[in-house]
């Protein structure tokens, strides 16, 4: 059995956190296995993480999640608030009076928050006996697998070359820096400072976004403060521009013209990966090739499941629908897809808003949307079964349905958006959207969008991606020597059909000892969150628990419960290791007894 020895964490943001939390709730095991903790945060600041670190994000940004459904830390956020005096609270736009543990807050305040419970959990482990050094405004240049040696080299900013016995790669978000500011055009919102006007000027011109999610409103919200006032007259919540900033306007632009869903209450605010199906269950609906086809899991996990959470929420058609077994998942994203399109957009969010307001407020939850995240939680962790036909499907229909229902905006920013939309300060332009590069007229970003046969040009003098985190190419991987030494490889899906293969791209196929795979973005991991090399073992000194990383493996890992899920699947591995005293094989039938404790 291998020991940690001295271990690396690369990031300190929320993954990096709840690694933290984790080894402090498994010391008493762990101890023996673990001797000194280096951290290496790039930033001056450690614990944010990029989404809630003040360099990036804005006071006038809005988390997406509250007290009652972050994962577990030293002290609970509402909790925490509490201590905050009336001036940094005010700073954040909050009241001491109306703090609440169902209540969304501003990024800025869950970083402070997160920074904190850093600090705490790593003097915890000092108390405990682990030398834990954290090294701030240090960047980790490279990491290179030593096997020969049984170590890991890291080249970083601060101390040249150090070698370590493991390595947890928490480097989180990755926004590759292709801003065109000359052109108008920006990659991302990130920083979202980049986009604010000079002082006492204004961006008195139309603003495009690709993309309507909740990145775009990050961009609108923290835009439009700075060129107009909110203002609530008899209860109705208004926008009224600043003199000199009449023409500023905000353009979001999305290929199905969908603006997301909202906030919704729920009976359990927690997902968990084995809720609707046992993990016996789960692995026993496998077939004799090993594989678990999404056909089969829809009907035998997710078809009770949806009937009861439908029946629950009195949606009859539905149910009888999910009772005909030839409604299948396609057509279940369908149905659902349509229910949730309107004429016009904001019209529809005008209804989904009262029906959410109704759902929070009231603590009616709604049923089917808690039950099916739930359920692609559950997926998500055993995606590794799915074969590559599943996995297109999975990701070219069913995943932006769910990003666009699961990523619910909170209800203060739908009232901000119908503010200013009645304002007639943003609007929404549905159509396939390819980037062209410069525009005609000077300073300007040129797009074409398509939408059927119609195909028109527009130029933008502010212009910015939000279609959010890309897969990664293997080519972006940010530690050359793991690529260049072959210890890192693609993530892949297996073709059940071979002729499949055909009616794919050929970029998106691999072709590895004479078959042909489907690549699935990222770097391959085992079920442990170990990196496999191009020998197709796992490495039992390095472990990948960044999502912009694994997301070809793990699909549906986002938000702060999936970040402390994986920090809690990690430390059980080890864990586990020193009970058995070898090291896990990092297959998923072994690393799933440890999924009931998520």
């Amino acid at each position: 059995m291998r020991r940690l020895g001295k271990l690396a964490v690369v990031g300190s943001g929320p993954s990096g956190l709840y690694l933290l939390k984790h080894l402090v709730d498994g010391i008493d095991q762990i101890s023996g296995s673990l001797d000194t903790m280096v951290i290496f945060e790039k930033s001056a600041l450690a614990g944010y993480g990029m989404p809630y670190h003040p360099e990036t994000t804005d006071r006038y940004n809005r988390a997406n999640i509250s007290s009652e459904e972050l994962p577990e830390l030293p002290r609970k956020f509402s909790e925490w608030l509490e201590t905050r005096d009336r001036d940094e609270l005010a700073s954040w736009g909050i009241e001491k009076e109306s703090i609440s543990e169902s209540e969304v807050y501003c990024r800025l305040a869950l970083g402070e928050y997160f920074h904190e419970q850093f600090h705490t959990l790593a003097d915890s482990l000092r108390k405990a006996g682990i030398d834990v050094d954290i090294r701030l405004s240090c960047a980790v240049d490279d990491i290179a697998d030593l096997p020969d040696e049984d170590k890991l080299r890291i080249s970083s900013g601060k101390g040249g070359d150090e070698d370590f016995d493991t390595v947890v790669i928490a480097t989180g978000h990755r926004w590759l820096d292709d801003d065109r500011p000359e052109e108008g055009f920006y990659s991302s919102p990130w920083p979202v400072s980049k986009l604010f006007p000079e002082e006492n000027r204004f961006l008195n011109h139309a603003i495009g976004t690709l993309g309507a999610s909740l990145s775009a409103f990050d961009v609108i919200s923290s835009l439009s403060p700075r060129h107009g006032d909110f203002v609530r007259i008899d209860g109705q919540l208004s926008f009224r521009s600043f003199l000199g900033a009449e023409k500023f306007e905000l353009v979001m632009h999305t290929s199905e013209g969908w603006l997301p869903h909202l906030q919704w209450d729920q009976v359990e605010p927690f997902r968990e990966i084995y809720r609707h199906v046992s993990r016996e269950r789960m692995l026993a609906l496998r077939g004799e090739d090993g594989f678990l086809r999404l056909g089969t899991y829809f009907d035998k996990v997710c078809r009770p499941a949806l009937i009861h959470a439908f029946s629950e929420d009195d949606m009859s058609a539905l149910v009888s629908q999910l009772r005909n077994e030839d409604f299948s998942i396609k057509e279940f994203v369908e149905e659902m897809s349509q229910r949730h399109e309107y004429v016009d957009s904001f019209e529809g969010m005008k209804l989904e808003f009262r029906k959410a307001k109704d759902s929070v407020e009231n603590h009616r939850p709604i049923h089917w949307k808690e039950t099916l995240d739930d359920l692609m939680y559950c997926l998500n962790y055993h995606a590794e079964f799915l074969v590559a036909e599943d996995q297109i499907l999975f990701r070219k229909t069913v995943m932006p349905f769910l990003m666009n229902v699961i990523a619910a905006m909170p209800l203060q920013s739908a009232e901000m958006l119908l503010a200013l939309h009645e304002a007639g300060k943003v609007r929404l332009v549905a159509g396939k959207v390819k980037i062209e590069g410069k525009g005609h007229e000077s300073g300007t970003t040129r797009i074409t969008v398509e939408s059927g046969d119609n195909k028109q040009e527009i130029e933008y003098r502010t212009f910015v991606d939000c279609s959010g985190q890309k897969a990664m190419e293997l080519g972006e991987f940010p530690f050359d020597a793991l690529t260049d030494g072959g210890a890192v490889r693609e993530a892949r899906a297996k073709f059940l059909d071979k002729k499949a293969s055909a009616k794919v791209d050929d970029d998106k196929l691999l072709i590895e000892d004479g078959e042909t795979m489907l690549r699935t973005g990222g770097i391959d991991i085992d079920s442990a969150f170990r990196i496999v090399g191009i020998d197709g073992s796992s490495n039992p000194r390095i472990y990948d628990i960044s999502f912009p990383h694994t997301s070809g493996v793990r699909p549906y890992s986002y938000g702060l419960q999936a970040c402390n899920t994986t920090a809690g699947i990690v430390v059980r591995s080890w864990i586990d290791s020193v009970k058995i005293q070898h090291d896990a094989d990092g297959n998923l039938e072994d690393v799933s007894e440890s999924y009931a404790s998520f």
